[in-house]
């Protein structure tokens, strides 16, 4: 028999992490879910891309209940559509044109197949620049614009704020997912004022309209 002295000692148990350790970060969603309307439950997938982010569900449906839920006869514009999972909501809740605006190639022909699944005949899917497709829209035409840029690519902000309020209803609405919140006299530079503001982890979602 080993004496009390001699047995071997196990290591203790670590305590959670070291000190001064991060957590790792969390992976991104391989796929999100529409929150309501005919689709309610439907996936959507996500692609594994550089700056592609789709907007929290917690997020997402607190925007639909700013806007009331029912888009029926919206006409809509989804400027950074990525996933797809704001214009397909908004397609699921009855809006009535949604197009959606995205330049990479791959995620392109995802939506395309989402939108042939779904049989979603209000949605059309282009290939090329958000920013460029609102400035072509008839001035005062459109209901809602979905912006939701890459967080990296600041310089798109001002300019999509630009050519979103230029396209847009007089009592249209505009959101904007930033990595910061814009105050009314950063958003007055360019014609639009704050309606609603939730911060959601590194998110500052925005529901903004015509000043």
């Amino acid at each position: 028999m080993t004496s009390p002295d001699t047995q071997p000692r196990r290591a203790p148990a670590p305590k959670g992490r070291p000190k001064g350790s991060r957590p790792a970060p969390a992976a991104a969603p391989h796929e999100v879910r529409i929150i309501g309307g005919q689709w309610k439950r439907s996936k959507l997938p996500v692609a594994d891309r550089p700056g592609l982010r789709p907007t929290p569900d917690r997020v997402r449906e607190t925007l639909f209940n700013w806007l009331g839920q029912d888009l029926t006869g919206w006409r809509c514009i989804d400027a950074f559509a990525g996933s797809g999972a704001l214009g397909f909501e908004a397609a699921s809740r009855g809006a009535a044109e949604v197009l959606m605006l995205e330049q990479d190639a791959a995620l392109v022909a995802r939506l395309a197949a989402v939108k042939t699944r779904l049989g979603a005949a209000a949605v059309r899917i282009e290939r090329g620049d958000g920013v460029a497709a609102l400035g072509r829209a008839a001035p005062g035409s459109v209901d809602l614009v979905f912006l939701d840029p890459p967080f990296e690519a600041e310089a798109l902000f001002a300019p999509a704020l630009r050519a979103a309020r230029t396209a847009l209803r007089a009592d249209g609405l505009v959101y904007l997912e930033a990595p910061r919140p814009w105050d009314a006299d950063a958003l007055a530079a360019h014609g639009l004022q704050p309606h609603r503001h939730l911060k959601a982890g590194a998110v500052h979602a925005h529901l903004l309209r015509h000043l």
